[in-house]
């Protein structure tokens, strides 16, 4: 899509009550009108935040001071370790450039800025205490994130899977304090030592669905109800491209709208 494509679509969304963008991936990095689209999308009267997950290895300086100009809000950076072994062996690339990025957020002042830190057993389930440090130094939310059977299989789930039970327990008996995110599937923010920390666990549960309000744009121009379902996505790409007048792109939303379901009920779907 092109950045006016994107803005149109956001546009019709904003309709409808959505205040809120966030950028994903893939790697949102990796498009070189990033910035035109932020710079677009901020111009909608009615978004009061415009947020970005990205893996940062390049964010330069440069880029986070453009990039925070255009209107980004406050961005997510997946950091899965800051021990360059281990982040070699999980992301199969040098730590580096992800360390840059993650300072060049800082200096941009493109904040709040949280670190995503997914668990996996055995390659940096052992790490927890090291990148509080590190969060706490750079000023950042920590996300303590647990794995998700989604994309790599049962196998690769089966091996990595990490529940984070104990580390939660052992962070809530070292919090100052602990709010609820009543709006976020009712995560729990541990205050320690000055950072907070946030813990994330699997969308399969009925609270994930109870309060999930969003509603996804793919790459490809489709409009996604459920992070959890493949099969009921709306092309409003397409009709939009061969000039359909903005009526049917409104009802094309409205429907990917009434395909909304519940995918867990009762820790079953």
């Amino acid at each position: 899509m092109t950045p006016e494509e994107i803005f149109r679509i956001t546009s019709i969304g904003v309709e409808y009550g959505i205040s809120k963008v966030k950028l994903t991936g893939g790697e949102p990095l990796l498009r070189r009108d990033l910035e035109d689209i932020v710079r677009l999308l901020s111009s909608l009267k009615d978004i009061v935040e415009i947020s970005m997950v990205t893996n940062a290895r390049q964010l330069t300086y440069e880029r986070a001071v453009e990039l925070k100009k255009s209107g980004l809000s406050r961005i997510n950076i997946n950091l899965p370790s800051v021990k360059e072994a281990t982040y070699r062996e999980i992301v199969g690339r040098d730590v580096g450039d992800a360390l840059r990025g993650v300072e060049s957020a800082v200096e941009a002042k493109i904040l709040p800025i949280k670190l995503n830190m997914v668990l996996l057993k055995g390659l940096n389930s052992d790490e927890v205490e090291d990148m509080m440090r590190f969060a706490k130094k750079v000023g950042a939310t920590l996300q303590l994130i647990e794995l998700e059977p989604l994309k790599r299989g049962s196998l690769f789930y089966n091996q990595y899977h990490y529940p984070l039970d104990r580390i939660e327990s052992e962070i809530s008996s070292k919090a100052s304090d602990v709010r609820v995110r009543y709006s976020m599937q009712m995560r729990k923010v541990y205050t320690v030592d000055g950072l907070e920390v946030e813990i994330v666990r699997p969308v399969g549960n009925p609270d994930f669905c109870r309060h999930c309000a969003k509603m996804r744009l793919t790459s490809d121009g489709k409009l996604k109800p459920c992070l959890m379902v493949q099969d009921n996505m709306l092309d409003i790409l397409s009709p939009m491209r061969r000039g359909e007048n903005i009526e049917v792109l409104r009802r094309i939303f409205m429907d990917a709208v009434y395909l909304r379901r519940p995918y867990y009920t009762s820790g079953e779907h």
